[in-house]
């Protein structure tokens, strides 16, 4: 779905945390329990389970699950009915590109719904606009250039209700530690679906029609849109009843603002660098498989590898470290996790090369902490614009490393395009690292005044 000067080892040198750098929250912005927070629930301990204590999470959770689901098994069966309809390899792999590329309009333009509005609200209109959507897909007279522009319109929304989301989240548990593994839960759901979306989307098309398994996703988006609806509290939107301007200049306004402060900014390019370039390997398996000969049980391994690392490497660092550790490894994480990438200079086989997908999906696991410096470093009134933004430029930055990774293997060899890819990422996630790196002192004399 995702930063000054560091050594050559990657660990910085006489350098404070970040966390230590950043002066302390006021009381009430450094609790971990939000208002919809289970009594006693120990903000300090108890790890992912401590999350599941906050009653007002588990519906959130619940909802998200459900329509994730659906959303994976809908992809891949949307995909197979547009190849049955028309025979077209070009029009099956839009398809799939579609559920990418409009997030960019959809972030930009509808972002101010996040702040303008109360967050069960827009997530319920959300969840009922898409099963709108997947309803007419269903219906046997929609043309196939109708099946591409509705999906066209789920992927627009989808910034809005992930925006929406995670701005809320600060809501239910505050924002600490508690928000910082909520976040991290529904990342590992989001990888996991991966696996069990797929498999699930593969099992029912033996069984039904693609339009019947669609159906289904009309059913978990209804089923999400009433788990919100009466599982989560109604609270003020965040603009207070205020931007009564035209929706799309408000949701430039607050994109300009989010992109024009030098902090979030960094922290913004932190999230999208690695992830341009780490989903070149993913875009270019097929191609990759078919160089080196092996079969199609190979190239499910290597689809799969990059994901397994980065689930791996979140719950490892999600139990087992605390949040001044995590912080400490946002930078040497982020700037080391694209280099296992470079293995692929030298041709390996499925073992060696899925070897290296599960360490640079490891390096992801860094946006754990990188989560707490983006919702430290934005002001509450913008939160939901901010994370919509981030939402959409993270997708929108994915789609466009894949396209260009199969314009590149058009003019050169795959193993060199994804290798090249580990070097020239790692040099841009580098300047990224410094320019976060640069931008503490100023973040932190501003958070003091």
């Amino acid at each position: 779905m995702p930063s000054d000067t560091t050594s050559p080892a990657g660990t910085p040198r006489e350098e404070p945390a970040e966390e230590e750098l950043s002066p302390a929250l006021p009381p009430e912005r450094a609790s971990s329990s939000g208002p919809g927070a289970a009594p006693g629930a120990d903000p300090g301990g108890g790890g992912y389970r401590a999350v599941f204590a906050v009653r007002e999470f588990r519906p959130v959770f619940a909802a998200h699950l459900l329509s994730l689901l659906g959303v994976v098994v809908s992809e891949l069966a949307l995909t197979v009915l547009v190849h049955d309809l028309t025979g077209s390899p070009l029009l099956s792999a839009l398809t799939l590109a579609l559920g990418f590329l409009p997030y960019a309009v959809g972030g930009t333009l509808f972002a101010g719904v996040a702040d303008r509005y109360p967050a069960r609200r827009v997530l319920v209109t959300c969840d009922l606009i898409c099963a709108g959507c997947v309803a007419v897909m269903v219906l046997p007279g929609t043309p196939v250039a109708g099946l591409l522009a509705l999906r066209c319109l789920v992927a627009a929304v989808a910034p809005v209700f992930t925006g929406t989301r995670t701005a809320a989240l600060t809501d239910i548990l505050g924002e600490g530690e508690l928000y910082v593994l909520g976040r991290s839960l529904l990342r590992l759901v989001s990888q996991s679906a991966l696996f069990a979306g797929f498999g699930a989307g593969g099992l029912l098309l033996t069984a039904m029609s693609p339009r019947g398994a669609i159906t289904i996703t009309v059913v978990t988006f209804l089923g999400s849109a009433a788990i919100l609806r009466l599982g989560t509290r109604d609270r003020p939107s965040r603009a207070g009843g205020g931007g009564g301007g035209a929706l799309p200049a408000e949701s430039l306004a607050g994109a300009r603002a989010v992109l024009g402060d030098r902090r979030i900014g960094g922290l913004l390019l932190l999230f999208w660098v690695p992830a341009f370039f780490v989903v070149v390997p993913e875009a270019l398996a097929a191609p990759y498989v078919d160089a080196i000969g092996a079969g199609p049980a190979a190239l499910g391994v290597l689809m799969c590898s990059t994901a397994a690392g980065h689930i791996g490497a979140e719950l490892y660092v999600g139990t087992a470290l605390g949040p001044r550790a995590r912080s400490r490894i946002v930078l040497p994480a982020a700037a080391l996790g694209l280099l296992p990438l470079v293995l692929y200079a030298f041709r390996p086989g499925v073992v060696l090369a899925a070897t290296a997908l599960v360490f640079a999906g490891a390096g992801a696991a860094y946006v754990i902490g990188l989560d707490q410096w983006f919702v430290e470093a934005v002001p509450e009134h913008l939160r939901g614009r901010a994370m919509t933004v981030l939402t959409a430029g993270l997708m929108t930055v994915q789609g466009l490393g894949m396209a260009l990774a199969g314009v590149a293997a058009e003019f050169f060899p795959v193993h060199q395009v994804v290798a090249y890819s580990g070097v020239v990422g790692t040099a841009c996630t580098l300047l990224v690292v410094a320019e976060v790196r640069r931008t503490r002192v100023r973040y932190r004399s501003a958070r003091r005044s």
